[in-house]
């Protein structure tokens, strides 16, 4: 999002571009002025899915100030030792984005593209030394989020609280798929019978 609206050379886009290329963090009002922004257009009548937002709990409390309803807030739980394999085995064909795992999806040859025979390279997000200092980060800035969803949902009694689901995600991406779509229902039932 913050990169399509650079593109489009928004005001806010500008904005944000000109902070990430001084390699700092884009302000959580910037953020929350894109997201709303964003959301309001036609495509996003019926409705939209965050993915890794908010991250932080002002972020959060900025999307309730700014009215910015969310029905769903989907904490997908995998152990941290997990998630370090899993990203840091990825590696990837920068000219096409094909990306290939190790153990999950291996390449027919070793650090090679399947297609062009190119070679892959592991991203810097993904080196093992910068996922243990993501999750670090995860756990001090987003984790805290569960707490305040939960609590949000429990104390505003009035159904406009988004409802808070926990999935494990320990499993192949259609089971986990499968959990999410069984929550969401049984969620929706237990809501409308209230």
């Amino acid at each position: 999002m913050l990169r399509d609206a650079a593109n489009a050379n928004t005001p806010l886009g500008l904005r944000a571009k000109a902070v990430m290329e001084a390699g700092k963090l884009v302000s959580d009002d910037a953020i929350l002025a894109l997201v709303k922004e964003r959301v309001a257009r036609g495509d996003c009548r019926n409705g939209f899915l965050f993915d890794g937002f908010p991250r932080t709990l002002p972020q959060a409390e900025g999307l309730r100030t700014e009215g910015v309803e969310v029905d769903f807030v989907i904490a997908i739980k995998v152990d941290a030792e997990e998630i370090v394999k899993r990203m840091s085995g990825r590696w990837v064909h920068l000219p096409s984005g094909r990306t290939y795992h190790v153990v999950h999806y291996p390449p027919k040859i070793a650090g090679k593209d399947d297609m062009t025979g190119e070679d892959l390279v592991q991203r810097e997000d993904d080196v093992e030394q910068t996922v243990l200092k993501r999750l670090e980060v995860y756990k001090k800035q987003t984790e805290p989020l569960a707490d305040y969803y939960a609590c949000l949902q429990d104390s505003a009694g009035d159904g406009k609280a988004p409802i808070f689901l926990q999935v494990s995600g320990a499993d192949d991406v259609d089971l986990v798929s499968k959990r999410i779509t069984e929550a969401i229902g049984n969620a929706q039932k237990h809501r409308k019978q209230k």
